[in-house]
């Protein structure tokens, strides 16, 4: 997701800056992101873990909204024992 971000961002809002570097690349935003990750920073975790969630929501969704199979019993066929003399 951060390498989506950047290039939406970069091309929308123009070039990411990190620090002193107005035109820092990618791999600076995703440093930044890290960062961030292992500070702790609630922004940054729900960017990390969104998309897991909206898959999540979504399989549960569909399960809820998924029309259900009633099983039925199979089909026992009727069978001719054979007699022992």
């Amino acid at each position: 997701m951060p390498l989506a971000i950047w290039f939406v961002g970069n091309r929308i809002l123009g070039p990411y800056t990190h620090g002193t570097n107005t035109h820092a690349g990618p791999m600076a935003l995703l440093g930044d992101f890290f960062v961030g990750l292992g500070n702790g920073w609630i922004s940054y975790w729900v960017v990390a873990l969104g998309p897991a969630f909206i898959i999540l929501f979504a399989r549960v969704a569909w399960a809820l909204i998924r029309p259900r199979r009633v099983k039925s019993n199979p089909r026992i066929e009727p069978t001719v024992a054979k007699d022992r003399l």
